[in-house]
């Protein structure tokens, strides 16, 4: 079954690049906007030898890593102590739901007032934009607590703490997981949309320059290296969500099937 999937998955790739490079060469759309895939793979290699191409993709993992790390790290504690906090949870329920739907890239221009095309606007944005996927996933696993499980915790007279780490952690963990998970793809097109519109170092500024430079072929390339990057991250996160929940029924079951 699994090899099946992946030569499934193999030949659907291998038809999307012939489609690629077949459409612009058959004249369904010009050359100077869609280039065939041959020539964004050249240009792929081009890039790939060149030294600044390396800098900036370090500088987009840099601002992803951080901010994905502060977001991460905020939204656990953050949402661990509204829960177990009396009455906090509904003293911050309206400035929560306030708060969350606000479009991160309509803080843009603060950012760029704040901090100019410096790292700490794409961290801004990067940290707004995850942190609210950790902590809903928080909220919602300290929610999913069994209460008899704690109130026996608190009959055996175990302290606050105790009973976060040894009944409300294990339960909050797979949703903690989630939101890390989704936190850390947010964290990516966040970085990248805001290196491309404020002019941050990093791929989006690259792709930025390559478009009003009208090389083509190049900012194709490195919108196919952020769509690999994207991957890579989705697949280490969704590596690390296993092994994190080795134990837990629903890695066991995947596992088995």
């Amino acid at each position: 079954m699994r090899g099946s999937g992946i030569a499934l998955g193999t030949a659907g790739l291998a038809a999307f690049l012939a489609l690629g490079e077949a459409v612009p060469r058959l004249g369904l759309v010009k050359e100077a906007y869609f280039p065939p895939t041959s020539r964004i793979a050249s240009a792929l290699v081009d890039e790939v030898r060149d030294g600044a191409f390396w800098t900036a993709l370090g500088d987009t993992l840099t601002g992803w890593a951080l901010g994905l790390a502060i977001a991460v790290s905020a939204g656990v504690v953050v949402g661990v102590l509204v829960s177990v906090v009396p009455y906090l949870r509904e003293a911050t329920a309206s400035t929560i739901e306030f708060l969350r739907p606000i479009p991160s890239v309509a803080l843009i221009p603060l950012a760029v007032l704040l901090y100019g095309t410096e790292l700490r606007s794409v961290l801004l944005l990067v940290v707004y934009a995850s942190f609210w996927q950790v902590l809903v996933q928080t909220l919602y696993g300290v929610q999913d607590v069994d209460p008899v499980a704690d109130e026996t915790a608190r009959s055996y007279g175990l302290g606050t703490w105790a009973r976060v780490r040894h009944v409300l952690w294990p339960t909050a963990l797979p949703y903690v997981m989630t939101g890390v998970r989704l936190a850390a793809s947010v964290a990516l097109i966040l970085a990248i949309t805001a290196e491309l519109v404020i002019g941050a170092p990093g791929l989006g500024k690259r792709i930025a320059v390559a478009q009003t430079s009208q090389a083509v072929p190049e900012m194709y390339a490195l919108i196919v290296v952020s769509g690999l990057l994207g991957l890579c991250i989705n697949v280490g996160a969704r590596t690390v969500e296993r092994r994190a929940l080795a134990w837990h029924q629903s890695v066991r079951g995947e596992v088995a099937v």
